[in-house]
């Protein structure tokens, strides 16, 4: 295990709290009575309230002064200055507490706990005075430094921020930390979901649970995860919707059940797909598409508010706004809108044929639905900013959705697009078993053609549909998508605690004959390796501008007596490599 030096110097202040006698990681309960918000909201407005309190949070700064210092305490909430005096806490002959264990052996990122009452310092700042000081878990590396300026205007500039994508969501233990910014954006998802919950539970609908285990997988057009189980010797698919069983249980005699669930599509990623996600679904017997546009309307509408306290949300260089009514637009109508061509009486090849027309990809294995699919997402849909409903989809593209009630070839089907995206999908159920069968085979044979998303064939659902499942509205609602949209994130990996990642790559063996080669001098390799820079791969990646800099840097930390290194200098090796 190679340890930098910061890890090594930390390591060995564990050690030193060792042989005080100091527990570094304590299993004792430390009492917490305020947080760094309370202070900042409630003081001095209730002084009474913070005579005595008893916080506990990160060290995030330290500034030693002698026989008095300055922290700052960081908490879930925010950060709050704590004031430290040396016989406040070490009051009696022993300052140890102080002289040793504060100002030496603790850092940045320790946790400790303080105990005092709050005052206001001459500057101004609302702080805690500290009279006792507890250590609760010491950090063993370093947090990355963010460091923070103000401009004569008042604006706050941010420098060595921990802001490299790949590193934030691998790490997100550490963005977290950092970057608190990112904390609220996982707040306003929790919100927004609790915000769905309420509206559905003040309706009267039931939450349930589904398998996510699936002996068939369906729902939806997905390719699967799949997965073996021992004891039953048997293939088992990870679900990719919970449409199927939901169904099941309003034939069974429910009127309303959803479900919040973790689904999972082994599909491409982008910064809009992530192969493990969330989505809530809702069936509602008795009721159809057109009634559920106007439910999710509300619904979508409420949380805007519960979010904001305005339906009006800034996305970007936007500003999209979730007041009802949304536009609404036929499938057919849209295409139209946006291309000035009408598909609605094309058969497949002459939808090829306006596919290669208007420079649309496909492929062979697409079949009429899956055609029309590409034409309306490639030159339709990133069009689509505010709430938009797209309505009435031909019935090749919609296999469990019924039959449009006065349009031949179409279902009762719609989509709500904001942004560009998707973020739900919608039926009229299809509830007649004969109907649903031969779609089931229509599927089946488009798989026969390589539609690795197309539809299996699920017998026990459709005995379930000839027991009789009455007229039914059905949602899907993408909460990742929503949530992007709704805290104002780029990325759908903004939105999720842990996404799906690459493997790490481990740590490369030193190579300093690959750095001779290079043509680099040998008085400069352990600057090379404190930089993290251990092999000529490496090397050959960095920026020459930035390395230059960075081993400077370090070339003076180190004390090193030799000739700095230079930028021709450095653009030789790059040109070596």
């Amino acid at each position: 295990m190679h340890l930098s030096e910061q890890e090594i110097i930390r390591r060995q202040s564990l050690d030193e709290l060792k042989k005080l006698g100091i527990n570094p990681y304590p299993a004792d309960l430390f009492e917490i009575s305020t947080t760094a918000t309370e202070i900042h909201q409630q003081f001095p407005v209730k002084p009474e309230a913070f005579k005595q309190v008893s916080m506990a949070g990160r060290m995030m700064s330290r500034r030693i002064m002698g026989n008095a210092s300055f922290a700052e305490l960081q908490d879930e909430t925010g950060r709050i200055q704590v004031y430290f005096r040396r016989d406040d806490i070490s009051p009696g002959e022993n300052k140890e507490l102080y002289n040793t264990v504060f100002k030496k052996l603790l850092d940045i990122g320790d946790f400790i706990g303080v105990k005092g009452f709050v005052f206001i310092t001459q500057t101004g700042e609302t702080s805690i005075h500290a009279t006792s000081l507890t250590i609760l878990s010491k950090s063993l590396r370093p947090l990355p430094v963010v460091k923070e300026t103000t401009d004569e205007s008042g604006t706050v500039h941010r420098h060595d921020a921990f802001s490299d994508p790949e590193q934030r969501y691998r790490m997100r233990y550490v963005d977290l930390v950092v970057n608190p910014a990112v904390r609220e954006v996982f707040v306003k998802r929790t919100r927004l979901v609790n915000s769905m919950r309420s509206y559905l539970n003040t309706k009267g609908y039931l939450e349930v649970e589904t398998p996510i285990l699936q002996p068939l997988y369906g729902g939806a057009a997905a390719r699967p995860f799949k997965t073996h189980h021992n004891t039953l010797d048997m293939t088992l698919y990870l679900r990719i919707a919970n449409e199927l069983y939901l169904k099941r249980l309003i034939v069974g005699g429910f009127s309303g059940v959803y479900e919040f669930s973790k689904d999972f599509r082994n599909e491409g990623m982008s910064r809009f797909h992530n192969p493990e996600f969330t989505q809530v679904e809702l069936y509602v017997a008795y009721k159809d598409y057109q009634w559920m546009m106007d439910l999710v309307e509300e619904m979508i509408e409420k949380v805007a508010i519960d979010l904001h306290g305005t339906t009006a949300v800034t996305v970007g260089d936007k500003v999209i706004d979730f007041k009802r009514p949304w536009k609404r637009f036929t499938m057919f109508e849209a295409i139209h809108h946006f291309t000035s061509v009408d598909i609605s009486s094309m058969d497949e090849q002459h939808l090829r044929e306006t596919c290669r027309k208007l420079h649309v990809p496909m492929d062979d294995t697409m079949g009429k639905g899956r055609l029309i699919d590409q034409i309306f997402g490639e030159l339709c849909e990133p069009h689509l900013i505010q709430p938009t409903y797209i309505t009435d989809y031909p019935v090749e593209m919609s296999p469990l959705a019924k039959k449009h009630r006065s349009k031949e070839g179409l279902v009762e089907r719609f989509e709500a697009i904001c942004n560009g995206k998707e973020i739900c999908n919608a039926f009229s159920e299809l509830n007649d078993p004969i109907d649903q069968r031969s779609r089931f085979e229509e599927q089946i044979e488009l798989g026969k053609r390589g539609d690795e998303e197309a539809m299996t064939l699920d017998e026990d659902f459709l005995r379930s549909l000839e027991y009789g499942m009455p007229p039914t509205a059905g949602l899907g609602i993408g909460i990742d998508r929503l949530s992007m949209i709704m805290t104002n994130s780029a990325s759908i990996q903004d939105v999720i605690f842990f996404p799906q990642m690459k493997p790490e790559k481990p740590a490369q063996p030193t190579d300093d004959q690959g750095f001779i080669v290079l043509g680099v001098r040998q008085e400069l390799i352990p600057i090379l390796h404190k930089l993290g820079i251990n092999t000529a791969a490496q090397l050959r990646e960095a920026k020459p501008g930035k390395l230059l800099n960075d081993m400077g840097g370090m070339r003076k930390k180190l004390k090193l007596e030799i000739a700095p290194v230079t930028l021709p200098e450095i653009e030789g090796w790059m040109k070596q490599g």
